[in-house]
């Protein structure tokens, strides 16, 4: 049976369509989190030039994330649109991996079925540039090796830089 699993053919073997359409239903419109893991908080710190500390209490919140920890996510506007959004992705060259990996998200290429759902609410999908396998599974990978920022990794972090 895990011999089947491994050796059973991925839907996008040949590929996706993918172009960002810059609509930017992924950046808001409705609420959720964009985590920060420790690469995302210094790209972003070193792109507006701040410490880490500013750029958190300006640009961040505390989110309740898997078994009771708390972790970094970006603020939302009060339409839900991301804090970074202004007609574009004002961090667009350090935006966060979660961010530049979409839509190659490990649950939105489950399947044929999950990514045809996940079209119909995103205009880029299904057109556009073709992603080779290769580079899907890159972004794979670095969507699901990318991990949130605990509380208490951010703290200590601004520690030391004050130190």
């Amino acid at each position: 049976m895990a011999d089947e699993a491994i050796n059973e053919k991925k839907f996008y073997e040949n590929g996706l369509h993918f172009e960002c359409q810059r609509c930017s239903f992924c950046c808001g419109h409705s609420p959720g989190y964009v985590y920060l893991s420790k690469r995302d908080l210094i790209a972003l710190c070193n792109f507006y030039k701040m410490k880490i500390r500013d750029f958190v209490e300006k640009y961040c919140r505390w989110a309740d994330y898997y078994y009771g920890e708390v972790v970094l996510a970006l603020l939302e506007k009060k339409n839900y649109d991301c804090i970074l959004w202004e007609n574009g992705c004002s961090a667009y060259e350090a935006r966060p991996i979660q961010c530049s990996t979409y839509p190659f998200w490990s649950w939105m290429i489950k399947d044929k079925k999950t990514w045809d759902e996940c079209a119909l609410e995103c205009p880029g999908m299904n057109k556009g540039k073709l992603w080779p396998f290769e580079e899907i599974e890159k972004n794979k990978l670095a969507y699901v090796s990318n991990k949130p920022l605990k509380k208490e990794e951010v703290l200590k972090m601004m520690k030391e830089e004050e130190d």
